[in-house]
């Protein structure tokens, strides 16, 4: 008989370790998958987490590095704190876009003035979107009880159609011969999110991106609405008679995860985006719930994970460039980080325990005595 056991005490060591181990698990996974596709496994694992940092065209990768890694941790920061007060918002995806259509809305209503302004107030708007589409999840939870898993997930889909019709519709640009999409605010100097240091990658995403690890471990660690987050996850029937108020908890986990998802998505979309378009969303919604996990929850280590998934970004488009690889082979190498770490988690908590299964009688008999 194999069963699993639960540990009296999981190991605080162990907790950090097996993101390692399923790092080193998804490597060997994803070698035999390329393997299977015919590439030479050992290439692929080298181009991919190689390449993009020491390769010959290093000087062009690792300021790439910031720009697919600011989003990633931006949103990943936000879904951390309601993940450890057991609050899961899986619809960050669609939280994403409508911070960059509200956010690129306010710019090209203005547009073509020039102020500086403008971008402050995209910024604005682009958080206060994403806030709004997550208070529905939030706000349908709190009222009715619906569950915010299936609400958010289900909101990306409708996010996704609002995308398409603002593409081809009210914000799509009048001087674009009738192809879709909106202006380009990359190039105009009002809207633009630029490099702040030339050729370094790092822009004002990056910025709000480092500022919000800070945030998250100071209101973790040193405030009591982070005390309040992490002893509803830990513990919720003491988080009820220490004062935490469930419906309140979930507005604030959820409103500041969706502002956070809103800005990445104005960063992207006033920055390497630089527009509206059909396929503006790239799946950063859904791979930071990757990140997050990665790194344990944990703001330090969630900016270690959002720059290690970068890699595998950036990696992944030199293989499918110069080995060939598929795009959907780098995908499921991305989700293989979750599996592994999920199936490795679980030996932190509990043990294997192998042994002969006892006889039914006997066990009666036990009992019985």
């Amino acid at each position: 008989m194999i069963a699993l056991e639960r540990r009296a005490a999981p190991s605080a060591v162990m907790a950090w370790v097996t993101p390692l181990i399923a790092v080193f698990a998804t490597m060997v996974a994803g070698g035999l998958l390329f393997a299977l596709l015919g590439k030479d496994p050992v290439a692929a694992i080298r181009v991919i987490f190689w390449e993009p940092l020491f390769g010959e065209f290093a000087f062009y990768y690792r300021p790439q590095l910031l720009v697919k890694g600011a989003p990633l941790i931006l949103i990943a920061i936000g879904l951390a704190l309601g993940f450890r007060a057991g609050i899961w918002n899986i619809g960050a995806e669609g939280q994403y876009i409508l911070g960059a259509i509200c956010g690129a809305a306010v710019g090209l209503a203005l547009y073509p003035a020039e102020t500086r302004w403008i971008f402050p107030l995209m910024v604005l708007f682009g958080a206060l979107g994403g806030f709004l589409w997550a208070m529905i999840p939030a706000l349908l939870r709190v009222t009715f009880g619906a569950n915010e898993i299936l609400v958010s997930l289900m909101l990306v889909y409708v996010a996704e159609r609002l995308l398409s019709a603002m593409a081809l519709g009210a914000l799509r640009n009048p001087e674009g011969m009738g192809f879709p999409g909106s202006r380009n605010l990359s190039q105009w100097e009002a809207s633009a999110n630029a490099e702040l240091i030339a050729g370094s990658g790092m822009h004002w995403g990056v910025v709000a991106a480092l500022i919000a690890v800070i945030f998250a471990y100071v209101l973790l660690e040193k405030h009591v609405l982070g005390f309040h987050i992490r002893l509803t996850g830990e513990a919720p029937k003491a988080a009820r008679f220490a004062g935490v108020v469930p419906g309140r908890l979930i507005v604030i986990c959820l409103g500041i995860s969706g502002a956070l998802a809103g800005l990445a998505g104005l960063f992207e979309v006033t920055g390497p985006a630089g527009q509206i378009t059909i396929d503006f969303n790239t799946g950063y919604g859904f791979t930071a719930i990757i990140v997050a996990f990665l790194g344990r929850l944990h703001p330090v280590g969630i900016l270690f994970a959002g720059l290690l998934m970068a890699l595998t970004y950036i990696g992944g488009e030199i293989a499918q460039s110069q080995l060939g690889l598929p795009g959907a082979a780098i995908s499921m190498f991305q989700g293989m980080l979750l599996f592994f770490l999920l199936a490795v988690d679980v030996l932190t908590r509990f043990r294997l325990r192998i042994g002969r299964r006892e006889p039914v009688q006997a066990l009666r008999t036990e009992a019985a005595e």
